[in-house]
């Protein structure tokens, strides 16, 4: 098939394009390479996109532009004809949204738009979504599933991509075209972003330093590694969604529709101690953390956990990497990237 990815040059667009690429689909990549981390690691996953792509013989194009310029995107989609769109990018973070919201609106929101008018004049077959377990804001019933109500975000980035959920919906209704949203839960693994905990653990416990921890460490974060999740997305994305011949307007299910529409968790279906995940990279480094205990921070949640069953149902989905393993990967990735 032939695949747009957008952020490929992100951490999951990035392994998602590497396993298109292993497994012969052709793929064009979509990204503007911003600055909101270190742009030296994002150039260097782009580097060994090409690589990948020259060693499988697999046909890989780049573009370097702005979701949020409309004429780019269109010149994008009318040049190639694609079977599925992935749409990774996104502004992410969620402290970063109280400080910059704007910035979330062109990438989430105008951003998002322009994919889907595109998808829709393009006749692409199926368009898979990256949404959030942000979503799930305030709710304290856990695991979150998707039957649950999510509409009181606690942070504007979690804001955004309910909003993308809607804008979806009211695309497959209008004009049917298939949308998938995945709500990704705690994401982590080799090439990861490095505002992220297990980054910025794993520097700081290597060279000595104290880490911050955030609510007394009484978190507990549904952790995925990232081939888990990547299987999760192509699956997905293999498989347009479709109508819910059984949807009910008396007893709605937020999670499909009679649109060809649905929204699925993606994540490890099993919450871990932040204590524990510290444990791990203890571990895999082989040097004790020294712990600076901190209080909740605006915008965070306490706990998250995802149930995973019914994107297990549809495609098969099932995570089969413990924490012990994908940390140890994640901490020799970092000491080679970083020559630690």
């Amino acid at each position: 098939m032939k695949v747009l990815v957008t952020g490929n040059a992100g951490f999951i667009g990035f392994h998602t394009v590497m396993k298109l690429l292993q497994r012969g689909d052709e793929v064009v990549g979509f990204d503007n390479v911003n600055d909101y981390y270190d742009t030296g690691l994002k150039e260097a996953r782009l580097s060994c996109l090409e690589q990948t792509a020259a060693d499988t013989g697999s046909t890989y194009q780049f573009i370097r532009a702005n979701l949020a310029d409309r004429d780019a995107v269109e010149s994008c989609f009318a040049e190639h004809r694609f079977d599925r769109v992935i749409h990774l990018a996104a502004q992410a973070g969620v402290r970063y949204s109280i400080e910059n919201p704007h910035a979330y609106v062109e990438s989430n929101l105008v951003g998002f738009v322009n994919v889907l008018e595109a998808c829709r004049q393009h006749q692409v077959g199926h368009l898979t979504y990256a949404s959030t377990s942000s979503v799930y804001g305030a709710n304290t019933h856990m695991p979150f599933s998707e039957h649950d109500g999510v509409n009181h975000p606690v942070q504007f980035y979690a804001a955004t991509k309910r909003s993308n959920e809607l804008m979806a919906h009211s695309y497959s209704h209008l004009f049917g075209l298939p949308t998938t949203g995945l709500r990704f839960f705690t994401v982590y693994g080799p090439w990861g972003r490095p505002d992220m905990a297990p980054h910025l653990f794993t520097s700081r416990i290597l060279a000595g330093e104290p880490i911050k921890v955030f609510n007394n460490g009484n978190h507990s974060r549904d952790f995925t590694y990232i081939d888990d999740i990547v299987e999760g997305v192509i699956r997905a994305s293999d498989q347009p969604a479709c109508s819910n011949p059984d949807w009910d307007s008396d007893h709605p299910d937020p999670a499909t529709s009679k649109a060809p529409f649905r929204l699925y968790n993606i994540g490890n279906s099993d919450a871990v101690k932040l204590g524990d995940f510290i444990a791990a990279i203890e571990t895999a480094t082989g040097k004790k953390a020294h712990k600076e205990m901190l209080p909740l921070q605006p915008g965070d949640v306490p706990d998250t956990s995802a149930d995973s069953s019914a994107l297990q149902q549809s495609v098969g989905y099932k995570p089969a990497t413990s924490v012990d393993e994908g940390v140890n990967r994640f901490v020799q990735w970092y000491r080679e990237y970083y020559a630690v």
